[in-house]
């Protein structure tokens, strides 16, 4: 039985075979294969965990290979893999059948110096990428259980899966693991517990091993059929009911939930831009399988996904604080782990006092709010993230937080105030569909709360055009291309002509009006109307129009 195991980098990572020689000489261990130091700390571990066991340790010098040669072996998940690798040429010294993915088993996990398996990352992307390659067997530790099973679930090759089904075993002790590795290697009487392995079903040994069959279910690569719009329950405490005065801003983040767009919030402090922005994820729909796929991944491989969950279904949603660094954002770092463009993938960044964070963090945003992806590059190795994350921003109007104001006196220079709006860039704020300017002032008929600005009236909508949505054109309309704005976003007349007029009285560049575009398609949406219409338009430019400081950049 050939053992593989997995290298975390980036987003795809990579599979890594794992051999063991046996040879004459002054006990030792020796590994070669480009491994980091937590890599080549295994081999006290794996030695420790194999006596104390119940199983004899080599007495042979032990040569460890790690392949591919060239790839840098990351991260403690090797533990498991070698100590296997090693108790397996322990029993059968003979030479290895030709290597064959189809024999081979995945394997994954930490080892304590008792043996007890640990929790790893990246688990949801070693299956993943194994399944593609073929593998049909792998063990992951229990505490790793529930991620792995969405991968023990089988389905057939016309709902878009990757190669045959897998058959994922749970292990918490190395001894555990060692039983299934004996039995799918067909050599029961060399194990402690002995247990026989069938090629289906279920199968539960004396030692209280998890075997997970695939015979439940169907996991798709692609969308195939329709989804419920749905959304989770949520605090009643977060509730927009709770919000009074500002039923502009709330119209404006109905529209942007619904349709996904970019927004900004900017007004005086104590203006409550931050308490509505900060419950915009009680508006977001549930993910679709198709959605949630890469989260899941992004997650697991950033040792953030929840305990016990098998994909991640609620929206992702990120609020860095202002001293995050241009790493920490966009992601890198030694071992490229995601950043938060990342995490909020399919999800919402939201950056409050968004002037605070550091420009080049602010400017790093183009690429990825254009392209939906990120590409990092250390040390001659490239990782490609996904980064489609919708973006909301709050800011103050000036340093001092007064300009503008009717009642107060800002008392910033005016060369402090351009100042202050070019931290974000022209090229930035054109990227952004909605822009809302706020104030202290209420209106006469707002001083009471309204239930048509609660969160159950405002998720009413958005499943709407959410649903219509992924049936049209099967993604948000934030994110339609040009060509597909011509198809699916048709102006008559009259409608076109408003929004060249109002282009060409506020300056709209070409992106701007593709994003009123987008934006009336969502009204239109929200409002359950197959065409846009003139008022669509209006409300669209509305939102779009540059006020207050943000004029400055225009």
């Amino acid at each position: 039985m050939h053992i593989i195991s997995f290298s975390p980098f980036g987003y795809e990572g990579s599979l890594v075979t794992v051999e063991v020689d046996l040879r004459r000489g002054i006990p030792a261990v020796d590994m070669v294969g480009l491994a980091d130091n937590a890599v080549k700390e295994a081999r006290e571990r794996m030695r420790a965990a194999i006596r104390n066991s119940g199983f004899d340790f080599p007495l042979e010098r032990i040569l460890i290979s790690l392949s591919p040669a060239d790839v840098k072996k990351e991260g403690a998940g090797f533990d498991l893999a070698i100590a296997l690798a090693v108790l397996d040429k322990s029993v059968r010294p003979s030479v290895p059948d030709p290597f064959d993915f189809g024999r081979a088993v995945l394997v994954m996990g930490e080892l304590e110096l008792s043996g007890r398996i640990r929790a790893v990352r990246g688990v949801h992307a070693a299956l993943f990428t194994a399944r593609e390659q073929g593998l049909r067997y792998c063990i992951v530790p229990a505490e790793n259980e529930a991620e792995a099973a969405l991968f023990s679930r089988g389905c057939k090759a016309a709902d878009g899966c990757y190669g045959d089904p897998m058959r994922v075993f749970a292990a918490a002790h190395l001894s555990d693991a060692f039983t299934v590795l004996c039995g799918l290697s067909g050599r029961e009487k060399d194990c402690k517990d002995g247990v026989v392995l069938e090629d289906s079903g279920e199968t539960q040994g004396d030692s209280g091993i998890f075997v997970s069959s695939a015979n439940q279910g169907s996991m798709h690569g692609t969308q195939k059929k329709e989804e419920k719009v749905v959304f989770s329950d949520f605090p009643l405490g977060d509730d927009y009911r709770e919000i009074e005065g500002q039923a502009f801003l709330i119209r404006a983040l109905q529209i942007a939930a619904a349709g996904r767009h970019n927004l900004i919030a900017y007004g005086s402090p104590g203006c409550g831009k931050t308490l509505a922005l900060s419950r915009f994820y009680t508006l977001l729909p549930r993910l679709t399988e198709e959605e949630a796929l890469p989260v899941t991944r992004i997650y697991s491989i950033a040792g953030m996904l929840p305990a016990g969950t098998r994909m991640m279904r609620d929206a992702p949603f990120r609020q860095p604080h202002q001293s995050s660094s241009l790493e920490g954002i966009i992601g890198g770092g030694l071992h490229c782990r995601p950043g938060e463009i990342s995490l909020a993938h399919n999800g919402v960044l939201f950056l409050d006092e968004a002037a605070d964070f550091r420009s080049s963090v602010l400017q790093a945003l183009r690429v990825p709010l254009e392209e939906g992806k990120i590409s990092l590059s250390r040390a001659g190795r490239t990782a490609v993230y996904p980064a489609r994350f919708q973006l909301l921003l709050a800011a103050n109007p000036c340093p001092c937080g007064n300009f503008g104001s009717e009642d107060k006196i800002c008392l910033c220079h005016p060369r402090a105030v351009e100042e202050y709006w070019r931290r974000f860039s022209a090229p930035l704020l054109d990227r952004i569909d909605i822009r809302v300017a706020l104030s202290n002032r209420r209106g006469e008929s707002e001083n009471e709360k309204c239930e048509k600005t609660g969160t159950a009236f405002l998720r009413t909508g958005i499943g709407r055009a959410t649903a219509v949505q992924r049936m049209r054109q099967g993604k948000p309309n934030a994110h339609l291309e040009a060509a597909e704005i011509r198809i699916l976003c048709p102006l008559d007349g009259e409608t076109e002509s408003a929004l060249n007029d109002s282009a060409r009285r506020f300056g709209f560049s070409s992106r701007g009006i593709h994003s009123c575009i987008k934006l009336a398609r969502t009204i239109a949406d929200l409002e359950e109307r197959r065409s846009i219409e003139k008022k669509d338009i209006e409300e669209a430019v509305l939102l779009h129009r540059n006020a207050g400081g943000i004029h400055l950049m225009f």
